[in-house]
């Protein structure tokens, strides 16, 4: 990709920066899912994993690049021959596809991390950079931990990397140390400096640790910055990432002022940030900017009275422009197919994002439930469809439980395993504990913990769905499910077979990559 003096790349580390923070892996699928919404949303580069760094990770990445059309694939990679070739293997499948390799550069990183002189690192870097380009022309170089490298040492090195063949260099504020200030002027001292630096497009990679990672991506992008690396709702190590959703609103709403353009579709950020949340189980704070729930709420009796009579007196941006529609449809059971879909077509969502008859039978069944369905409610039946596993290994086939002030919890649970059938009864604490009881048991000697269990309701009323998230360590691994059902305890079990599923399919990418392996050895 070349610079354009007019136009922000948005290099998204969802799936990188922000899943290797998460309480829980999320599974290849899961990954798939989040990397066709950034396509969707505009992103131009997915940053997808670090391919050498798990078999799961690898198998993610390959896939990811295969089903990308408009976005760029890429795969992280230290300064090391077999990080390298790990990205490539990965990537090779995809049209176009960069290769992102980095090594630290502070002082404090050279000395105590890499044990190693400026030169020796310099070296180290030129090289990774000439071994990328042996599969790629778009190639990713990184200084980490730049905001805290002298700026001698961090030009010398930027202009190194280029001359290696480096299209694009990333200035990361790696500990979120800089104020927007002085890290501008690390972007401006760049510019004046470095000979070569017309060659290459600038990145930035800001953290959030004292609050200042969207003021300081945006100061780089007014020094001359054209690619801003950042995660949707800010996820990432310890605060996070400068969030995607602030820095594209920010060029977009003051787009007169700074002269910039991007290619986010901005009427995507509010669903691809409730998607992202839902399966990192990451909530967004509500008074968190764009995505928040309060983002356009008004309580001040003065606001409110300006917002009725003309909406720009406290909103500088509609709730419309990031894809929050406020109309809410009330649907029942007599609703037909046609307006499922139409509906649905209303809310933003393509044909291809479902299957009409899935939606249809689920919607049939919570309308019988619940009497009234409103669009909330179809937009968390279309989130958990496609969740499910199309060739689940665990699927519930019955479930009973029972409680009561003077009666003991107990449930009794049927499950498909593979090709058998398996029930189980337990007690508990209470009826979800009890079901849970039930299904662990039944497995024997699969050694697995419930660490996590969260509730909560998608919708509004006493009739609202349950959702249940439940995280679970397995191997030396946590693993992430959630499930969805009016019932709390089958919204629980649901949730619990859904992150079984995940160990499973886990399970048999380790086992591939070890048969691959021995036939290598053999």
């Amino acid at each position: 990709m070349t610079a354009d003096t007019d136009r922000v790349l948005f290099f998204d580390t969802t799936l990188r920066d922000g899943e290797q923070a998460l309480p829980a892996s999320l599974s290849a699928k899961e990954k798939l899912q989040i990397a066709l919404a950034l396509e969707r949303l505009g992103v131009d580069i997915i940053e997808a994993g670090f391919p050498v760094s798990s078999p799961g990770d690898f198998a993610s990445v390959k896939t990811i690049a295969q089903s990308l059309r408009t976005a760029i694939p890429c795969g992280l990679a230290r300064a090391l021959p077999a990080d390298i070739e790990a990205c490539s293997d990965a990537l090779k499948s995809a049209s176009r596809f960069r290769i992102h390799t980095f090594i630290a550069t502070s002082d404090i990183h050279v000395n105590a991390k890499l044990r190693k002189s400026q030169q020796q690192v310099v070296e180290m870097a030129v090289a990774a950079v000439k071994h990328a380009r042996r599969y790629t022309d778009d190639v990713e170089f990184s200084c980490e931990d730049a905001g805290r490298t002298h700026i001698d040492y961090l030009c010398r090195m930027v202009e190194a990397a280029i001359n290696a063949g480096a299209s694009t260099v990333n200035i990361p504020d790696t500990v979120g140390y800089t104020t927007p200030t002085e890290f501008a002027g690390i972007i401006e001292s760049l510019f004046n400096r470095v000979p070569n630096i017309d060659n290459a497009v600038i990145s930035v990679h800001c953290h959030n640790d004292l609050g200042l990672a969207v003021a300081n991506s945006l100061a780089a992008v007014e020094k001359g910055a054209r690619q801003v690396e950042c995660t949707i709702n800010g996820i990432g190590e310890r605060a996070g990432n400068c969030a995607l959703e602030e820095i594209a609103m920010i060029l977009k709403t003051r787009q007169s002022h700074l002269n910039l353009e991007c290619n986010i579709r901005s009427t995507e950020i509010s669903r691809t940030s409730k998607l992202v949340s839902q399966l990192c189980n990451m909530p967004v704070q509500a008074n968190k900017a764009i995505v928040g729930a309060n983002a356009f709420s008004h309580s001040s009796g003065i606001h409110q009275d300006g917002v009725l009579k003309a909406q720009n007196t406290y909103e500088i941006m509609t709730p419309e422009s990031v894809g929050i529609n406020k109309n809410l449809l009330n649907l029942t059971s007599r609703s037909g197919r046609h307006v499922i879909k139409h509906r649905l077509t209303e809310l933003g969502y393509q044909s291809t994002d479902y299957d009409l008859d899935t939606i249809y039978q689920a919607f049939l069944q919570l309308a019988d439930k619940k009497g009234q369905v409103y669009d909330y409610d179809l937009e968390a039946l279309l989130f958990f469809d496609q969740q499910k596993h199309e060739q689940a290994y665990y699927q519930l086939l019955y479930l009973q439980a029972s409680s009561g002030r003077e009666v003991v919890p107990s449930a009794t649970v049927t499950l498909k395993i593979g090709e058998q059938e398996k029930s189980g009864a337990a007690i508990g604490n209470g009826p979800v504990d009890a079901a849970f009881n039930a299904i662990i048991t039944m497995l024997g000697n699969i050694e697995v913990e419930v660490v996590d269990f969260k509730l909560d309701s998608k919708g509004q009323g006493a009739d609202a769905l349950a959702q249940v998230s439940v995280i679970l360590s397995y191997k030396s691994r946590r693993f992430h499910g959630i499930g969805l059902a009016t019932d709390i305890v089958e919204a629980g079990v649901k949730a619990l077979i859904y992150v079984l599923n995940n160990t499973y399919v886990a399970d048999q990418i380790d086992h591939h990559k070890t048969q691959q392996e021995r036939i290598a050895g053999a």
